[in-house]
């Protein structure tokens, strides 16, 4: 690097060479020269997170007569900068990095104070730059309480946009289940043939599952809302003015516009991980329901000529190099293989969560990344899959009915008027000679003709009761 591609900063480990252009300083560039891991880089909604924490306290500071008002003003234009995703490539530190955050808090921090000091007509490689990332932009804070918030934030930030996503695909599959609630099916337990179902039914269970799945999702949100910024280093406050925390909350609500609470316990805030963790937990559970639907897709939509082929998925991409005119399930492949990334991402958040000591959990920022990959991959994933997959399903209405016509297991309707021996023997009985069941009760003279045509009817048997007896008895 020559003398004119960098110049130097200075922190209390001496000075370090910057490249000229980067809005970072010194402790940014040691943290990327320190961890060149995986290069990884924060998500948005961390880079986000942190610099509407550092906008919010410079104007309460500003307000609490802390900071005076040009400092504070040319501080708080940074930051909305920072907000507006203008510096998104300044924030460089690999997510594996120092515990605890410290090396994106600063990343935060250089990048905004220097950004300030040119809004005050302070050139970066000017020594007499006025505002310091740590006096001045780090006021009142610590890593120990501004990356807990910032990961709170950045959660709630894509909360909305997560819970939209996953209602798409709830509306889409209830459209569904509407559409075909008239075909009646063969149903499947064990992987056997079991009574009927309507696909409509079948369908509208995954609908409702990813409706319970958004609820559980939106609970556990609710933890995230509680903030401890101002607990400072230890949860104690210290260095903090005793208005703080509370005008914080106030400000970062309004700022965001995310309903935020105030923290009954600052210290518990700091030590403890377990609304991410729980968080993460609610995305691992809606994960994996999204694996179940995925897989149910591709088992019915298999074949075409050897499998259920009771669904036909959307064609959207030759399914093979080798085999011409082959087509895959490969967004229900896809939903897969993201959802089974979640939830390795979530272990990682609980085996995080559960590793930190004393007064702070050191692990955070790969908290903070998972978490936000989480939910970043899962938008995308049930996005494409809605778009590209669900909406596009046909279902092969001849193929589902043919399947339950041979089904044995129709006989069950008949336990309660024939009893159950003589049910397995008409079953067996079917089965061995591939005839209906219909055919081989009436044969046996267990029913007449019109009683197995009422008793038999697959449509009724979908709606539950004893067959052949009314409601009224």
């Amino acid at each position: 690097m020559t003398m004119t591609e960098f110049r130097v900063e200075k922190d209390s480990l001496g000075p370090v060479n910057v490249p000229a252009s980067a809005y970072y300083g010194a402790q940014t560039q040691r943290a990327v020269e320190n961890f060149p891991v995986s290069g990884l880089k924060p998500y948005p909604a961390f880079i986000w997170s942190m610099a509407l924490i550092k906008r919010a306290a410079a104007e309460v500071h500003l307000d609490l007569g802390l900071l005076e008002a040009p400092m504070a003003r040319a501080i708080m234009q940074a930051a909305d900068e920072v907000l507006a995703g203008k510096f998104n490539d300044h924030f460089v530190v690999d997510v594996f990095q120092a515990g605890a955050g410290t090396s994106h808090n600063m990343n935060t921090n250089e990048v905004i104070a220097n950004r300030a000091n040119e809004i005050l007509g302070f050139s970066l490689d000017d020594p007499k730059k006025p505002v310091n990332p740590n006096d001045h932009v780090n006021m009142a804070q610590s890593t120990n309480d501004t990356i807990p918030t910032a990961i709170r934030l950045g959660a709630l930030w894509r909360l909305e946009e997560l819970v939209n996503t996953l209602r798409t695909l709830e509306y889409a599959l209830r459209a569904k289940a509407a559409e075909w609630d008239g075909i009646v099916k063969s149903g499947r337990t064990h992987l056997q043939d079991a009574v009927p179902v309507r696909l409509g039914q079948e369908i509208g269970a995954w609908a409702k599952a990813i409706e319970r799945g958004i609820q559980k999702i939106e609970q556990a949100a609710e933890g995230l809302r509680r903030l401890g910024i101002g607990g400072t280093a230890v949860g104690s406050g210290l260095n903090a003015h005793p208005e703080y925390h509370r005008r914080m909350v106030a400000k970062l609500s309004e700022l965001s516009g995310l309903k935020l609470y105030e923290s009954d316990d600052l210290f518990e805030s700091m030590q403890s991980m377990q609304d991410a963790v729980f968080f993460s937990g609610a995305l691992r559970t809606v994960a994996q329901d999204l694996i179940r639907v995925a897989n149910d897709i591709r088992l019915l939509a298999s074949g075409p000529t050897t499998g259920l082929a009771e669904l036909t998925c959307p064609t959207v991409q030759p399914g093979s190099s080798i085999m011409p005119g082959k087509v895959n399930p490969v967004l229900a492949e896809m939903l897969n293989m993201a959802m089974f990334h979640v939830i390795g991402d979530d272990t990682t958040v609980l085996l995080a969560g559960q590793a930190g000591q004393l007064e702070l959990n050191v692990m955070m920022p790969i908290i903070a990344h998972n978490l936000f990959e989480m939910m970043h991959v899962m938008i995308g994933a049930v996005r494409a899959f809605t778009e590209k997959c669900a909406v596009g399903l046909i279902a092969n209405r001849k193929q589902a009915e043919g399947w339950l016509a041979r089904n044995p297991i129709l006989v069950t309707a008949l336990n309660p008027i024939i009893g159950y021996n003589k049910g397995k023997e008409v079953a067996m009985k079917s089965l061995e000679e591939g005839r209906s069941v219909r055919d081989i009760v009436v044969e046996l003279g267990y029913l007449s003709a019109e009683e197995a045509d009422r008793v038999l009817d697959a449509r009724q048997m979908t709606e539950g009761g004893i067959q052949g007896v009314s409601a009224g008895g």
